[in-house]
This record gives structure tokens, sequence and C-alpha cells, in this order.
């Protein structure tokens, strides 16, 4: 449990920048992502089956809910909204394994939000031109410009630390629990915390993305 509660340990140092475990295995994470498409991509048949099949049916459900929230005209994030969704959703059900979940490390979890921030600020800017960009943020009255800017900004910080926060939460939760009672007792838990929570953060933060980005270009 105090691993938990402590910053990630440092897994090795690139020069002076050092690796976190947290950044490790979210590395890995995404090497496993990368990996899987490779193998599916080299095994498409007009037929689906096995993994394809599996890989088709999540493809269909990302395209149904971008789709449904960002609307028909937008399905050009399918790959950037299902790539975030499986990467989210593999970080936050670590803790099954007994592994620190990248998602329960700030750094990882703003470093997504920022991600999504800059999206929102270039698609803004994107579909606004630059007068319209700035003139967006005196909406309805200029007076509320500062206002505007203060909430666009408090926006990355809220996605980031809700996901944050639920995911290091039932982590020490989950581990608390095993220092108090013995192994077999915890595992509902772990279903809750490392599964189900770890289920519906993922939901919540793509569909802010999503519905940040959309509220952008309007």
């Amino acid at each position: 449990m105090e691993r938990f509660m402590e910053a990630p340990g440092v897994v090795f140092r690139v020069g002076d920048i050092p690796i976190t475990e947290t950044m490790f295995v979210g590395w890995l994470v995404m090497l496993f992502i990368l990996g899987l498409g490779a193998i599916i991509r080299r095994t498409l048949d007009e037929r689906p089956r096995g993994i394809q099949t599996y890989a088709e049916i999540a493809v269909n459900g990302f395209h149904a809910v971008v789709s449904d929230t960002m609307g028909a005209d937008k399905v050009g994030f399918l790959s950037f909204v299902g790539a975030l969704i499986l990467f989210v959703f593999i970080s936050n059900i670590l803790g099954v394994a007994g592994v620190r979940p990248p998602t329960s490390d700030v750094n990882i979890t703003m470093g997504m939000a920022i991600l999504t921030f800059l999206m929102t600020q270039f698609y803004r800017a994107k579909a606004k031109g630059i007068l319209g960009y700035f003139k967006d943020f005196g909406q309805p009255i200029a007076l509320l410009f500062p206002l505007n800017i203060i909430s666009e900004l408090a926006a990355p910080i809220s996605l980031g630390m809700r996901l944050f926060g639920n995911i290091l939460g039932g982590t020490i939760i989950v581990a608390l629990i095993y220092d108090v009672f013995p192994v077999a007792i915890p595992i509902p838990f772990h279903l809750y915390f490392d599964l189900f929570v770890g289920a519906v953060q993922t939901y919540i933060f793509a569909m802010l993305t999503m519905v940040y980005v959309k509220m952008a270009m309007e």
C-alpha cells in the first residue's frame, strides 16, 4: 500500500531524464495497442473471423460513439478517440494485475488533458479563424472575456484531475483492504474499483474530450 501513497518510482534514466514506473508501463500499453493493431491488420480478411471479429465490433462501437456524440461529419476523429479509449481503459484496469496504473499518475492524466486542450484550441481557431477565435471568448458580452479564459483553462485541469483522482483513490482503497483482510475478500473490490470504475472513467474522459472538441468547432 505504501508505494501507492508515494510518487511513482524511477525505473531507469535516459541521461538526466527519469523514466518512472507509470511512464514505463504507459509505453508498454501503447506498444501493446500498436502490436495488436499490426497483428489484426496482417490477418484482415473479407470474412471476419477470430480476433478480426472482435476488432470490427470495437471499431463499430467507437464509430457509433463518435457519430452520436460529435456528429456524422466528425467521424474523422474516430482513430484518435478509439486510441484514447483503448489506452485509458487498459491503463485503468492494470490494478487487477497488481501493476500501478499509468492513469494513477497525475503527469500522465494531465498530459492527456493538455493534449485535449491543445486540440480544442486548434480546431476552434481552424473553424472560426484567428479573429473569431478571440471573439468567441467575449461571448455573450465582452466583460466575460477574463472569466471565459479562466473557464477554458480550468477544463483540462478538471479533466485530468478527475481521472487521476478516481483511479489513484480506487488503487489506494483496494491496497488498504488487502492490508486488513485475507486475499479472497478484496476480489469483489477489485472488480468494482479496477474494472467498473476504470470503465466508467474511460467513458467520461472520452466523452468530455469529444464534447470539448465539438463545442470548440461550433
